[in-house]
């Protein structure tokens, strides 16, 4: 009897726990419902196309609600909703940070508010572990509970923005659309934002969620009043599991340390490390042979010292060096040679019409529509442009990304998807240098490529005649838009209320 008493004594504890939790995730979790507007980068003059989604989000202390970004990338309208109200409210973006997928939404009607609380934050979940999934997914309008076990935490992709890797936890529960952005709970607590999962037959049931320590970086980020992007070491390294290897390079066999394989010119390290250094410990943290380092009990990759770090904070390296041991302190910024590889939502394209001729410079988006049509040196460049370093060059290539059909331009269709070299004879370097090459004083203009490839070439006066026809006939209000605008708009960054647009 006194067994039996213990156990039904246990069981309800644990349905109180599980009750509480799911009242209180009840009440804090709303529904976000978006209007988006992506532009058109086949026609970068276009805004494109109005459609309608949506996700979940959270409320934090402070009346914050948390949600993911690309719930909210190209808003042109954003309400969200409680499971108790049957109102809709206004809300608009006061934070967002692409590259690891999170967004911060305010609502300034009080009523929203009443009757709610706050979700708290946790830790990161045990493997094994059972954790709930809240949101909004499709199939109804009510609140959606799944239930799912924590499988594996390692880095891994953050497809949002295109070329981050983050933290990551994975569960074996789906993740839907209307669940992004919603919470991940376990013992009354948030360990996660439920923001991707895997499409196809290849994994089933399978999603991913963000891990409170990515959570907790941004809060703390954005509490300046503007969101900044993750600092990068901008290294590749091997890991030095090989004995022959290790031999060679004079190190023991105590399994520890990595080896530089590139440092990235104008990257924190640049200056700093060497290639063939070995890395043995990252702020006091031994680096395993894999590259693992243990942090709170648990391996994770040595890049996530550095993940939880800022612009202007140092990272402290034990370096074998040419047979001695050394200590290095690199003061770490963004790695910006990377920022072609990230996906732009918010900030419109840029670009030059002339003749026809639509220059653009090379970005992810663009890629993403010339994937077909693409000359095969623009695929080496884009693939090699960081690994190469083609940036200390070329910062910004240009592609000549259409020809629009007119008869000023009768034979250059052919030509699309190549990288422009020079105009007129300057050499083109970056988007801005396109116009004031394009306006010199000549009788016709030439337009050469990477390559011995044939040029484009317009006569002057055809152009000039022609250019009214043209943005007639294809609906273009403005012949170019180069300006970058703000720096923050360019990363997809929403500026605080009261500051400066």
């Amino acid at each position: 009897m006194k067994g039996l008493f213990f156990l039904v004594l246990s069981a309800c504890l644990a349905g109180c726990g599980a009750g509480r939790q799911l009242h209180e995730a009840k009440k804090n979790t709303v529904m976000v419902e978006v209007t988006s507007q992506v532009w058109d980068y086949r026609l970068p003059w276009n805004p494109g196309t109005v459609s309608s989604g949506r996700g979940a989000g959270f409320i934090l202390p402070g009346k914050k609600i948390l949600t993911n970004a690309h719930v909210i990338s190209g808003a042109r309208n954003i309400t969200v909703q409680r499971e108790a109200d049957p109102r809709r409210y206004s809300a608009k973006v006061k934070y967002v940070a692409h590259d690891c997928d999170l967004a911060m939404l305010e609502v300034e009607d009080p009523d929203f508010f009443r009757g709610t609380s706050h979700l708290e934050l946790g830790g990161i979940p045990e493997l094994e572990s059972v954790v709930s999934v809240y949101g909004f997914p499709i199939g109804g309008d009510r609140l959606s509970v799944t239930r799912g076990v924590v499988s594996r935490i390692d880095y891994n992709a953050y497809t949002h923005s295109g070329r981050e890797s983050h933290l990551a936890i994975q569960i074996d529960a789906a993740i839907n659309p209307g669940n992004s952005g919603g919470p991940v709970m376990q013992d009354d607590k948030v360990v996660g934002v439920a923001f991707q999962g895997f499409r196809g037959d290849v994994a089933q049931n399978v999603g991913y969620m963000i891990p409170t320590p990515v959570i907790r970086r941004f809060l703390r980020d954005v509490q300046d009043g503007k969101y900044d992007h993750y600092v990068d070491i901008a290294i590749r390294w091997m890991p030095l599991e090989n004995p022959a290897m290790r031999r060679h390079l004079g190190r023991s066999e105590d399994r520890r340390g990595v080896v530089v394989t590139d440092v990235f010119t104008e990257g924190s390290s640049d200056g700093h490390l060497q290639k063939g250094d070995v890395l043995l410990s990252i702020d006091g943290h031994p680096i395993e042979s894999d590259g693992s380092v243990r942090l709170e009990g648990k391996p994770v990759q040595l890049e996530e010292i550095v993940e939880r770090k800022f612009a202007g904070d140092e990272v402290v390296l034990e370096v074998w060096r040419q047979g001695r041991m050394e200590t290095v302190r690199i003061p770490l910024r963004p790695a910006d040679m990377f920022s072609l590889y990230e996906f732009l939502y918010e900030p419109p394209p840029r670009y030059v019409v002339y003749g026809g001729l639509v220059f653009q410079p090379l970005t992810a988006n663009l890629m993403a529509v010339l994937s077909g049509s693409a000359d095969l040196r623009l695929k080496q460049k884009y693939s090699m442009f960081a690994l190469d370093q083609v940036y200390r060059e070329t910062p910004e290539p240009v592609i000549l990304s259409a020809v629009l059909p007119d008869s000023s331009n009768v034979y250059l269709r052919g030509l699309a998807g190549q990288i422009v070299r020079e105009i007129n004879g300057r050499r083109i370097r970056t988007l801005a240098d396109v116009e004031p090459a394009l306006d010199l004083p000549v009788d016709r203009t030439v337009v050469r490529f990477e390559g011995e490839g044939r040029p484009a070439v317009l006569k002057k006066t055809d152009v000039e005649a022609g250019m009214p026809r043209i943005m007639a006939q294809y609906r273009i209000h403005e012949r170019s838009r180069t300006e970058l605008g703000d720096r923050r708009l360019a990363k997809g960054e929403h500026p605080a209320p009261g500051k400066s647009e």
